[in-house]
């Protein structure tokens, strides 16, 4: 993505974290929740031998970029984001906060259980 602006977030994400719901009969299910939106940037990662690899089993690997805020900075591999659009899901991975503490880079996988 080069170096990152507020031009470059472009696309809207629902950041979701697995909570425990009531089924109703005195069970509790883990599903996905919507804790909060933010607009996002993305990078699709090219070449190198583990990314081919994982475009050859269908995932597609890619950073997606986030402001640092209090509520980006509860991120982490348990939680998923989801487009805005078209509902597209993607696993988070691995977080990086940046060293400039304006941005956080999510390494995320389309196409993987969550």
């Amino acid at each position: 993505m080069g170096k990152i602006s507020a031009p470059n977030l472009y696309y809207k994400m629902h950041c979701q974290k697995r909570v425990e719901i009531d089924d109703g009969a005195g069970n509790t299910v883990g599903d996905f929740a919507t804790q909060f939106s933010v607009r996002a940037g993305f990078a699709h990662l090219r070449g190198g031998e583990a990314v081919i690899a994982s475009r050859l089993e269908n995932k597609h690997p890619v950073i997606i970029t986030v402001r640092a805020s209090s509520q980006t900075r509860q991120i982490n591999s348990d939680w998923r984001l989801v487009d805005a659009r078209d509902g597209t899901a993607w696993a988070v991975r691995d977080v990086t906060h940046e060293t400039d503490r304006k941005w956080i880079s999510l390494l995320c996988e389309r196409g993987v259980a969550a």
